[in-house]
């Protein structure tokens, strides 16, 4: 036969014990037990290993609470409070404190208190004075069984008189991270034997090894956060000086135009409608328009509609709910939830489908709208500024525009000219971005010649502003010196109709042309001196004034 199953029952004590008043009196269940076939009479071993566990059990209560404490909250004294109030329900403690040295002063700080006046919190302690700054410097516990007989505890935080006839013991330990005095923990106790006092201290001990992580992780989460914060700032500053208003470079009539009508606007939350022809830097003054608003702590948002298929228009700037279509995995903020309480910039506005013009209208109108596949109105705060470089007014008349969408998003509108109606500008802008490419491509250049001057003058620059900047990063990248000639710009201004620099394909003429450059060149750098120009050339003044003749060049151009 198969032997009779067994039963088997651990009996687990709790962490949780009850408190002194309800916990149940082991003597008497080891005296009941003896009545109940053991041999009567009390057993001292017996009895000394029930107080042993019950001591162990109440121990790992004590350090399960302290480690709660630690972890709920984010806040460091919080935590703190939360261990002495551990201390004083599970071990009696009359008053408990930490002290944690400060980085800045080098003087042990009160980060927490209980039982103490409030006048505790700015009490100091230099390493080495007193109980617990000897504690602090030696990192070595600390028992004193008779405050009252102390003559070195300095009754700082609690006058002597205000004592009354309490005697109590005082136990401290130290903090100690890497090695090192990061502060002390220590407790007022009524007064108990060494050997309480000592068992004591090692769950002083531990406890103080737990609050020495928390404080560890604390100042590292500090840290990283202040880092964060500084790095934020920082970003924060270069976005404003990146888009400052003297960085929008030019100072022909027209440009002077659109720099009244950005500062009639930037300090309010009016709509705006930025009008121009592709290149114009329409982003740029939106970008301008934003970091000098009083959004400008709150998020730019940019969205541009002719990149975006008709089917995502709307999921990207109303967000969408989970399962709303195939793939939506999660829920997902549309653009102007990301952009509440700041900008939103929408390119290239006339470039939306009409489903979606009346979608954004109402969300204009009312400033509410459902995220796709949701039910919940959300209600957001957000300034609008759109761009576009189409004819809206065609676009009305052929029926591609709705009407009311226009005369909502047509506040205030800023139109920015194209660089063929501001040629005085383009001097200044190429010399703006000779300076940033050669900083960003490690090159030393440090003008434009006379002739390739010329060229980017003549050049009618379709593409607008981005069509000059990357001709002139071009040419950074292929000057061979410290000068940008004609023949380092792009091609296309090579072209007789664009610059007007080749009129023939034969050797004598494509001689007496680059000769001619090169003594432009040479009377710009000697300020239309003739005798400087000729040594630069390592020519005689005669032969130079005969070519100035002979290529109807005009010094005195060059003497301003």
């Amino acid at each position: 036969m198969p032997p009779a199953s067994r039963k088997i029952v651990f009996h687990m004590p709790s962490l949780i014990t009850d408190d002194a008043g309800h916990r149940p009196d082991r003597r008497a269940a080891a005296g009941a037990l003896g009545s109940a076939g053991a041999p009567s009479g009390t057993d001292p071993a017996a009895e000394a290993d029930l107080e042993g566990d019950d001591r162990d059990v109440r121990k790992l209560a004590t350090l399960l609470e302290v480690g709660q404490a630690l972890a709920g909250s984010l806040s460091l004294q919080t935590s703190l409070h939360g261990v002495l109030e551990v201390l004083e329900r599970r071990c009696g403690a009359v008053r408990a404190a930490v002290t944690l040295i400060e980085e800045a002063s080098g003087l042990l700080v009160v980060e927490a208190a209980l039982g103490y006046p409030r006048s505790a919190s700015r009490v100091r302690y230099r390493v080495g004075e007193g109980i617990t700054g000897r504690v602090a410097q030696r990192g070595a516990a600390e028992i004193v069984p008779h405050l009252s007989e102390e003559p070195g505890f300095l009754h700082r935080a609690v006058p002597r008189d205000a004592r009354g006839g309490e005697d109590m013991s005082f136990l401290c330990v130290p903090i100690l991270m890497d090695g090192l005095s990061a502060g002390t923990l220590a407790v007022e106790m009524p007064a108990m034997s060494r050997r309480d006092a000592e068992r004591m201290v090692k769950v002083l001990r531990i406890t103080a090894g737990m609050v020495s992580q928390a404080v560890r992780i604390h100042r590292l989460v500090e840290g990283e956060r202040q880092r964060l914060v500084e790095e934020n700032t920082q970003l924060r500053e270069e976005l404003r000086e990146r888009y400052e208003f003297v960085n929008i470079v030019g100072n022909s009539g027209p440009m002077r135009r659109v720099y009244e009508q950005v500062h009639q606007v930037v300090g309010t939350a009016a709509t705006v409608m930025i009008r121009g022809e592709s290149g114009t830097g329409k982003e740029l003054i939106a970008h301008a328009l934003h970091h000098h608003s009083p959004r400008a702590e709150k998020p730019f948002v940019r969205v541009n509609c002719a990149a975006l298929p008709e089917t995502l228009v709307e999921t990207e700037l109303f967000g969408h709910e989970r399962g709303a279509f195939t793939g939506a995995q999660a829920r997902r903020k549309g653009k102007f939830e990301q952009a509440d309480g700041g900008t939103l910039f929408l390119d290239e506005i006339g470039e939306l489908s009409p489903s979606t013009q009346a979608k954004l209208l109402r969300v204009l109108q009312g400033r509410e709208f459902e995220r796709l596949g949701g039910n919940e109105t959300l209600r957001v705060d957000v300034r609008l500024i759109t761009a576009t470089n189409k004819d809206l007014e065609r676009a009305l008349g052929e029926g591609t525009f709705r009407e009311d969408l226009y005369y909502r998003l047509n506040v205030f509108t800023i139109c920015v000219p194209p660089l063929r109606e501001r040629k005085s500008d383009v001097l200044l802008l190429a010399d703006t971005f000779v300076e940033k490419y050669a900083r960003v491509h490690g090159r030393s250049i440090k003008r434009i010649s006379t002739p390739a001057i010329d060229m980017l003058m003549a050049y009618h620059w379709p593409g607008n502003v981005r069509e000059l900047e990357n001709t002139i990063e071009r040419a950074v990248l292929v000057a061979d010196g410290d000068v940008i000639h004609g023949h380092h710009l792009s091609p296309t201004l090579q072209t007789a109709e664009a610059s007007g620099t080749v009129v023939s394909q034969s050797l004598a003429e494509a001689v007496g042309v680059f000769e001619s450059n090169l003594i432009q060149d040479a009377l710009k750098s000697s300020r239309g001196n003739r005798a400087k120009a000729a040594r630069l050339l390592n020519t005689t003044e005669r032969i130079l004034s005969y070519k100035v003749r002979r290529y109807g060049i005009e010094p005195r151009r060059f003497r301003g």
